[in-house]
């Protein structure tokens, strides 16, 4: 007896995918100082951006340093009740599409790099019930906003059905960045990083896209789950779910001054031990904090472990770190944080030590570099 020929859901998935193109128009000049993308393109299997070289060349830049980062959000998009309104559930995909964001041209930001294009892959097993008017509204209009605040070019996706490999009902959300230096300027990458630098941190929004894993066990025990309210009245899952701060804007004005950091940190998986992230033997003595995030004393409470165990996973309120040869360029830094509207903080030194530690003089920690298994500079 023949079977009925079991197909992928294109009506939904083409659906989803012309949601996606109408999004990625909305993106097409938002990197333009560095080329452009022919909207009549749109749609074919591999997109174009025309790329300026003039500055570059008026430049005399002889290299184009360029970058291209894979990244995966995780599971911060199952970390939500399940009686969310339809508003609600708008904000928390508006927020997860600035998180996608985040973690993708962050990380490209470490070295200098100026995203300009992105691309995104969205796979599930039941396209019909991930594709909703909720999240489509809410996470390309998160993903758009963006992209705006970067600057750079929604360019290409990809929404397969993988009906045998994804639970039902979820979403893997990741992507990759293109980024480009700006013309005559080299990539940061921490070589220059040595004892007697100042090192500045910017505040962070909440747990941006890492520590969810703990965060999602730790809601099962929480008496409403994750409509239990902090101390302020907020509930757990609005707070963890904060949208990110994007950094490339702040990293690019900084290059834009002339200042030349020796070292630029995105502070994520494995937390305040990304500040040693150096190879080099160093000690990163913190001597100020910025203000803790009430998120993560209200999570510090139901862990065990303390603020050690804390700075080992989250970001603990800094989510980015710079490293100036001059306390200068730090002072510096500090005031272009708070043109774009960020707090930032001259928090420590560098100095010379036997090992990588990081030392927190606030709170009487030290994170020992032989817990931290990757280094920059291998």
């Amino acid at each position: 007896m023949a079977q009925a020929l079991d197909q992928v859901d294109y009506d939904t998935l083409d659906a989803a995918k012309r949601r996606f193109i109408d999004a990625a128009k909305r993106t097409l000049g938002f990197a333009s100082a560095y080329g452009i993308v022919p909207a009549s393109g749109l749609g074919a299997s591999a997109n174009a951006f025309s790329f300026n070289l003039a500055p570059f060349l008026e430049a005399g830049a002889r290299e184009l340093s360029m970058t291209l980062v894979p990244e995966g959000l995780g599971t911060a998009d199952d970390t939500r009740p399940d009686d969310l309104s339809e508003e609600e559930l708008r904000r928390f995909w508006w927020n997860i599409g600035i998180k996608i964001i985040s973690c993708l041209t962050n990380d490209a930001a470490t070295s200098g790099m100026q995203t300009i294009l992105l691309g995104l892959y969205l796979p599930s097993s039941t396209p019909e019930t991930i594709f909703t008017p909720a999240f489509l509204d809410g996470f390309l209009d998160g993903v758009v906003e963006g992209c705006k605040r970067v600057g750079c070019v929604y360019l290409s996706g990809e929404t397969p059905q993988l009906k045998t490999k994804m639970i039902p009902g979820r979403l893997d959300i990741a992507g990759s960045v293109f980024g480009v230096m700006p013309a005559g300027v080299a990539p940061i990458d921490s070589s220059r990083l040595d004892a007697g630098n100042t090192i500045v941190l910017v505040e962070s929004s909440g747990p941006h896209e890492n520590g969810f894993t703990p965060l999602r066990k730790l809601a099962q025990s929480l008496p409403d789950g994750y409509r239990t309210k902090l101390p302020s009245g907020q509930e757990f899952w609005k707070a963890i779910n904060a949208a990110s701060y994007l950094y490339t804007p702040l990293v690019q004005a900084v290059l834009g001054e002339g200042i030349r950091p020796t070292a630029m940190e995105n502070i994520t998986g494995h937390g305040w031990q990304k500040l040693m992230r150096s190879v080099k033997p160093l000690r990163y003595v913190i001597e100020t904090m910025l203000p803790v995030p009430e998120i993560f004393t209200f999570v510090e409470g139901h862990l065990e472990g303390g603020a050690e165990t804390m700075l080992s996973v989250f970001n603990y309120g800094a989510g980015f770190a710079f490293y100036t040869e001059s306390e200068q360029d730090a002072e510096r830094i500090v005031i272009l944080a708070r043109e774009h509207k960020l707090t930032a903080v001259i928090a420590g030194r560098v100095e010379a030590s036997l090992s990588r530690e990081v030392v927190i003089e606030p709170l009487g920690i030290t994170l020992k570099g032989d817990s931290f298994g990757i280094a920059r500079g291998v």
